[in-house]
């Protein structure tokens, strides 16, 4: 009866020791999801270039009229310099606030700054993610995805009542709505976050205001201007905590 008893707790352990094996094997891995979500992200952006990129050679083969290299390259450097340098601003600004996924998608699909930052925000607000925690990097692919779902939607029914809503879309009295919207949607999700600590945000706010103010100029240049901006808003940061880190020590 002993020895029964201890081949039956012996099947029992190899048995509970099995499920428990098959349950890590089924368990949610960071590794293998950042594995799969940079291999994903690196052939569809290698995929997308080749479109984008692709796209005139194309059209110049089909229709026999291909581009003129030596003016596309006059043209690309006249501006592609600037761009350059913003979009390398942008990669490093927006990427730790996304994530590898959302960071993919965000860049592929574009309106990052009207759209897809907003979208992601917002769905971190409501989740409670912080940013760098795989939480939030979950959160923030999902927020995009469903963001560039959408937009095809909105864009492909916009497409087809295009032409039938075209008299009340150029009206007078909606021209002002349009004209606003950026405004009042960067101004709403801003206020989320200037009210947390106000003197922080108000000071790099200024400062840029009034910059915008003497030199017009710059308001073309709002991605470059991102980089002195945010460089203001962490020093400041830091010399908060560092005061805040001198007044926790005195005796």
């Amino acid at each position: 009866m002993r020895k029964q008893r201890n081949r039956e707790n012996s099947l029992k352990k190899t048995s509970v020791q099995e499920k428990t094996s098959a349950e890590k094997d089924r368990a949610f891995s960071v590794e293998q999801y950042n594995i799969g979500t940079h291999r994903i992200g690196r052939i569809s952006s290698a995929v997308t270039l080749v479109l984008l990129v692709g796209a005139p050679f194309l059209i110049g083969i089909y229709f026999q009229a291909m581009p003129d290299l030596p003016a596309a390259a006059k043209g690309f450097l006249s501006v592609g310099l600037i761009w350059t340098v913003s979009s390398v601003v942008e990669f490093l600004v927006y990427t730790p606030m996304l994530g590898a996924g959302g960071g993919y998608l965000a860049f592929i699909t574009g309106n990052l700054i009207n759209m897809k930052i907003p979208c992601a925000m917002n769905a971190r607000e409501i989740a409670g993610t912080k940013a760098g925690t795989t939480e939030n990097e979950i959160i923030s692919t999902l927020s995009i995805a469903t963001s560039s779902l959408v937009t095809i939607a909105v864009l492909a029914l916009g497409v087809l009542l295009l032409q039938p809503l075209q008299p009340v879309l150029q009206s007078p009295a909606l021209a002002p709505a349009f004209e606003n919207v950026v405004p009042a949607l960067f101004g709403a999700m801003a206020w989320q976050y200037y009210r947390k600590n106000l003197r922080l945000a108000m000071i790099p706010l200024a400062v840029m205001t009034v910059l915008f103010v003497l030199v017009p100029s710059l308001a073309a240049q709002t991605s470059m201007m991102i980089l002195p901006s945010g460089a203001l808003s962490i020093l400041l940061a830091w010399l908060e905590y560092r005061k805040e880190n001198i007044n926790a020590y005195k005796p």
